[in-house]
């Protein structure tokens, strides 16, 4: 389930706590640089924050007397790829050997051999592509960030695993490769949202059985309830994780909220009278694993029973 739709630009903390967010996490997301508080209870939402972020980048790389390829990070602001967990106080640029130097206060300057193919044009700027971006991410941030970021890459259709893997096979003993190998190897295209692939990478932290992904539930006749998130068919055990915005993607023309979120309820009912125990979680969770992971133990226990 996405919890990518939009955000109003000027995100109120009303709002915000409304929508299932908590104060701790907002104040997160403002030390990530997902948000920018404004004033106090006013922040600058995440579109806001990402066009904020291309612009800088635009105007930093306008000025620059020495031409580079925009990178890691800022490429993937510019092919449109989540961040999380990813500060960018400057502009990721990468230049080709001979160059030399650590950049300045505006650019993170990178050396590195780049491959004419792995470069592309995105607004005009010089931009390493999708894949390249993905690994070089993959090789300089923590698991978790790297996983959002190449899992949204291959559910966007704009690179592979097998490509993936070849590039940063390329490139040779770099700094960074075994890192990047485990995130690729962990990149999933079936995970819908910065949510699920932040579960996933808990799910494993946790030591849990690894879950298969959207998983289809049908009713004796064979007819689809629907997919879920998560799924363990050996614990009879499903799980989702509900973003603040689920229910407004699940929203039909003319339809209201309280109905997408009634409709949701008779599923997940559905879906726990044809044999499956559920779990649920949702941002607020994914900052306290013991609370996830009581929960899909009591789910696996209830479906041991069951069984």
């Amino acid at each position: 389930m996405s919890d990518r739709e939009p955000w109003p630009e000027l995100l109120r903390r009303g709002d915000a706590l409304a929508g299932g967010l908590s104060d701790g996490e907002l104040a997160r997301m403002v030390r990530r640089g997902e948000l920018e508080r404004l004033q106090r209870g006013a922040y600058l939402a995440p579109g806001a924050v990402a066009e904020r972020r291309r612009l800088v980048i635009t105007a930093t790389v306008a000025g620059l007397r020495r031409p580079g390829f925009v990178s890691h990070g800022s490429a993937a602001v510019l092919h449109g790829l989540p961040l999380w967990g990813v500060a960018l106080p400057r502009v990721h640029l990468v230049r080709r050997p001979p160059a030399a130097g650590s950049g300045s206060a505006r650019v993170h300057l990178h050396v590195a051999e780049v491959p004419d193919d792995q470069v592309v044009l995105v607004d005009g700027l010089l931009v390493t592509d999708a894949t390249r971006t993905v690994v070089d991410l993959a090789r300089t941030v923590p698991f978790e960030p790297a996983v959002v970021t190449a899992d949204a890459a291959l559910a966007a259709g704009v690179t592979t695993g097998p490509v993936l893997r070849a590039c940063l096979a390329g490139m040779g003993p770099v700094p960074g490769a075994r890192r990047a190998a485990r995130v690729l190897d962990f990149a999933d295209a079936r995970s819908g949202s910065v949510g699920e692939s932040r579960s996933r990478v808990l799910i494993r932290r946790l030591g849990l059985p690894v879950p298969d992904l959207q998983v289809p539930v049908r009713r004796a006749d064979g007819g689809l309830i629907g997919r879920s998130d998560f799924g363990w068919h050996e614990q009879r055990s499903l799980a989702e994780f509900d973003g603040r915005v689920k229910y407004g993607r699940l929203l039909r023309p003319g339809q209201e909220p309280g109905d997408a979120v009634f409709e949701e309820k008779l599923r997940e009912d559905e879906m726990r009278d044809a044999g499956w125990q559920m779990a649920r979680w949702t941002w607020g969770d994914l900052d306290r694993p013991a609370v996830v992971g009581a929960r899909l133990r009591r789910a696996f226990a209830r479906g041991a029973r069951a069984a």
